[in-house]
């Protein structure tokens, strides 16, 4: 990646390191939406995601000295408010993932060339809503965030091939959720 769209907010970032107040607006303006999104497609719930998104920015000015540039600014946020997020959904006291990784057979991945008319966007969000938190999350971290298997992995302290395995069923189970008649 280019060097100057990798640090495109650095002089807002130092002004925000010497405190000034606006620069924390402006780049609060600049990633809140992207960043709550974030939160949302992880927690499903809009209030969690507000607060997963202040928790995250106060983190973040917080921790500013901490960001030493090797990626994005974005980046870095993002993966604050990704761990924000989980940290949400472990206080539910809902298990994300089972701990015992053996039981998990890692499927093969299936391909569909069907085209579907019934399926609209708003339709498919719905019913990723409804799957449950460890299918969402895996999914969501996949499909929609850009994280590899390795990095789900590293995330949420499970084996590369349980992040295999969950994706899997996400999908077995989000086709399962379209295909129920409205």
């Amino acid at each position: 990646m280019d060097q100057r769209t990798l640090h495109i907010h650095d002089e807002l970032i130092e002004r925000c390191r010497m405190g000034e107040r606006d620069a924390h607006y402006q780049l609060y303006k600049l990633y809140a939406k992207a960043m709550f999104n974030v939160g949302y497609r992880i927690t499903k719930s809009e209030e969690e995601a507000e607060d997963v998104l202040q928790e995250a920015f106060i983190s973040a000015f917080h921790n500013l000295e901490s960001y030493r540039g090797d990626a994005s600014f974005g980046a870095w946020l993002k993966r604050i408010v990704v761990n924000k997020a989980l940290n949400a959904l472990n206080k539910r006291k809902h298990e994300l993932i089972p701990d015992d990784d053996e039981q998990w057979d890692v499927a093969e991945e299936e391909t569909s060339t069907e085209y579907r008319e019934d399926l609209t966007v708003e339709r498919v969000k719905q019913c990723i809503e409804k799957l449950p938190d460890g299918y969402r999350t895996v999914l969501s971290l996949y499909l929609l965030e850009g994280y590899d298997h390795q990095e789900i992995g590293e995330i949420l302290g499970i084996s590369e091939s349980t992040s295999k395995s969950q994706l899997n069923r996400a999908k077995s189970k989000l086709k399962e959720l379209l295909n129920q008649v409205q």
